[in-house]
Parts: C-alpha cells; sequence; structure tokens
C-alpha cells in the first residue's frame, strides 16, 4: 500500500508568498473576532429589546422589524444576506 505524497506547490516554497498567505489570514482572524464579538453584543441587544417589549406588554416580535432586517441583508449582500439575517435573528430571540 504506498501512501499518498503531498504535493508542493510554489506558495509553500516562497518565503513571500507564505509570507503574505500568512498576513492576509491574521487579517482574517482579527476580522473573525471582531464578527464574533459584534454578534455577541447584537444577540444580547436584541434579547434586551424583546424583554423590554414583553415587561411593557407588546409582544416577543415585531414582524415588521425582522422584515426590515431580512431585506436590509438581502439588498446588500444577496441570498447569502438573507440567511445571515435569519441567523443573526434567532440569535437575539431564540427559535420561533
Amino acid at each position: 500500500m504506498t501512501t499518498p505524497t503531498a504535493t508542493v506547490t510554489a506558495t509553500d516554497t516562497d518565503p513571500d508568498t507564505a509570507a503574505h498567505i500568512a498576513a492576509l489570514r491574521a487579517r482574517i482572524d482579527e476580522i473573525d473576532a471582531t464578527l464574533i464579538a459584534l454578534w455577541q453584543e447584537r444577540a444580547a441587544l436584541s434579547k434586551q429589546v424583546g424583554a423590554t417589549r414583553v415587561a411593557t406588554g407588546g409582544t416577543r416580535l415585531v414582524l415588521s422589524r425582522e422584515r426590515e432586517i431580512l431585506d436590509r441583508f438581502r439588498a446588500q449582500l444577496g441570498a447569502d444576506g438573507t440567511q445571515l439575517a435569519l441567523l443573526l435573528l434567532r440569535a437575539g430571540r431564540g427559535p420561533l
């Protein structure tokens, strides 16, 4: 039985390319950390809005507001934006 050999590419041997990729990945990691922090902050704020609304006799959900958010994300990001918005909404209000 033979084991597959790894293919060596120019990016594996070129130090400038490897450094460039490492810098790009470091920036991606920074953006990911920011996105995670913003996701958590948004979810907490959304939960506060819902709790305040319910405490004052309102409904837990305002579907027109959710529609605004879905429309905004779809307009900016296309179909993937809709999926992202749905995830954000669920993170803040929980599943329906």
